[in-house]
């Protein structure tokens, strides 16, 4: 006889669909020919507009690699003109915006990103309508009655509504997160790179309800104190580990993911860690680094509603990083799954 929990986690295999919930964000994408200095003048040379953002990349990815169930969006959007380009955005690509927001007082989220070719972006950013996402506003049950599997939670930390932690100690991403295990779906998480002291408390309500956490090095380093790179940029593996143990340690029920542009590493309760390496490319075929995260984080959702093996599932996330690199926005390096296979394999046998 099936015990309630084998019960539980068959049911959860019948079902088939992705919700990406959190950040919605225009990015306008200006390409400079040089980063100025205080009241110096650059020319833009190029400019691209496009959606991004933790969730609206994420989930537009998935669409990207022709994900085989359904994909829907969840969050707040303002009643304007870049509220209309995200929603164009999404339904273009067959996602269901029935769980995006227009909220009439506040302007949608955007961002001015400034690229240096062969340099790390800086983003502008106004939080607008994603600033106002509670956790009162999003309804995991209503994906779960329509037959969702998987919700996927990000950026913690670019979310104030639900960072915050209240006088029970608790966040409204923790409970937006309980609330959705409660209704039967497998919670996903992403964290933002920010700088707030307060960094790991935030986050850290929040890891007892998550059963997959998906981050970088940095937001790892961040979440747990350790130190993972070196003063000269040097990954210190040695403490991507002690950081991978620490974050199941806090209560991630089934895998930490921590990648970076060298590894990743997959850690999961009662198991050696899993790591593979990526791919070096060549700075020449970088025209962005906007998004690449977002697209490994949009495979590894992809493995991990597939039930694919995690070695597999880690090759295809770097492929996928890879590829990102060579499109000017967040998303529009992103290729079919087909692809990805075929880069993998050349990678790592799969």
């Amino acid at each position: 006889m099936r015990t309630g929990e084998e019960i539980r986690d068959s049911e959860k295999q019948s079902r088939r669909g992705i919700v990406c919930a959190g950040n919605f964000i225009v990015d306008r994408v200006h390409t400079l020919s040089y980063w100025p200095e205080q009241g110096n003048l650059a020319h833009i040379v190029h400019q691209d507009v496009g959606v991004g953002g933790g969730a609206a990349n994420v989930v537009a990815d998935l669409a990207s690699l022709g994900f085989p169930g359904k994909l829907g969006a969840a969050g707040c959007i303002g009643a304007d003109i870049d509220g209309e380009i995200v929603k164009t955005r999404l339904v273009d690509a067959g996602i269901d915006i029935g769980g995006l927001q227009v909220l009439s007082g506040r302007a949608t989220a955007h961002t001015h990103v400034m690229n240096v070719p062969g340099q790390n972006r800086t983003f502008f950013y106004h939080g607008g309508a994603n600033d106002a996402v509670t956790d009162a506003l999003i309804s995991p049950a209503i994906f779960a009655e329509a037959g969702y599997r998987l919700f996927y939670l990000g950026y913690l930390m670019l979310l104030p509504g639900l960072d915050g932690i209240d006088a029970d100690g608790r966040s409204g991403a923790s409970r937006l997160l309980e609330a959705a295990r409660n209704a039967g779906l497998t919670t996903c998480v992403d964290f933002v790179s920010s700088e707030d002291p307060e960094f790991a408390a935030k986050v850290g309500v929040s890891l007892p309800y998550c059963d997959f956490l998906i981050i970088n090095e940095i937001e790892a380093e961040r979440a747990t104190g350790v130190t993972v790179r070196d003063a000269n940029g040097d990954l210190i593996e040695a403490g991507l580990l002690t950081a991978g143990e620490r974050l199941l340690a806090a209560g991630v029920a089934k895998g930490a993911i921590i990648h970076a542009p060298e590894i990743c590493f997959w850690f999961t309760p009662g198991a050696a860690p899993v790591v593979t390496r990526s791919r070096p490319v060549d700075p020449t075929e970088i025209v962005s680094t906007v998004g690449a995260g977002d697209a490994f984080c949009a495979a590894v959702l992809y493995g991990l509603h597939e039930n694919w093996p995690v070695e597999r599932t880690c090759a295809i996330a770097h492929a996928a990083a890879a590829r990102c690199l060579g499109g000017a926005t967040a998303t529009d390096g992103v290729p079919d799954m087909s692809v990805l296979l075929a880069d993998a394999n050349e990678m790592h046998p799969v």
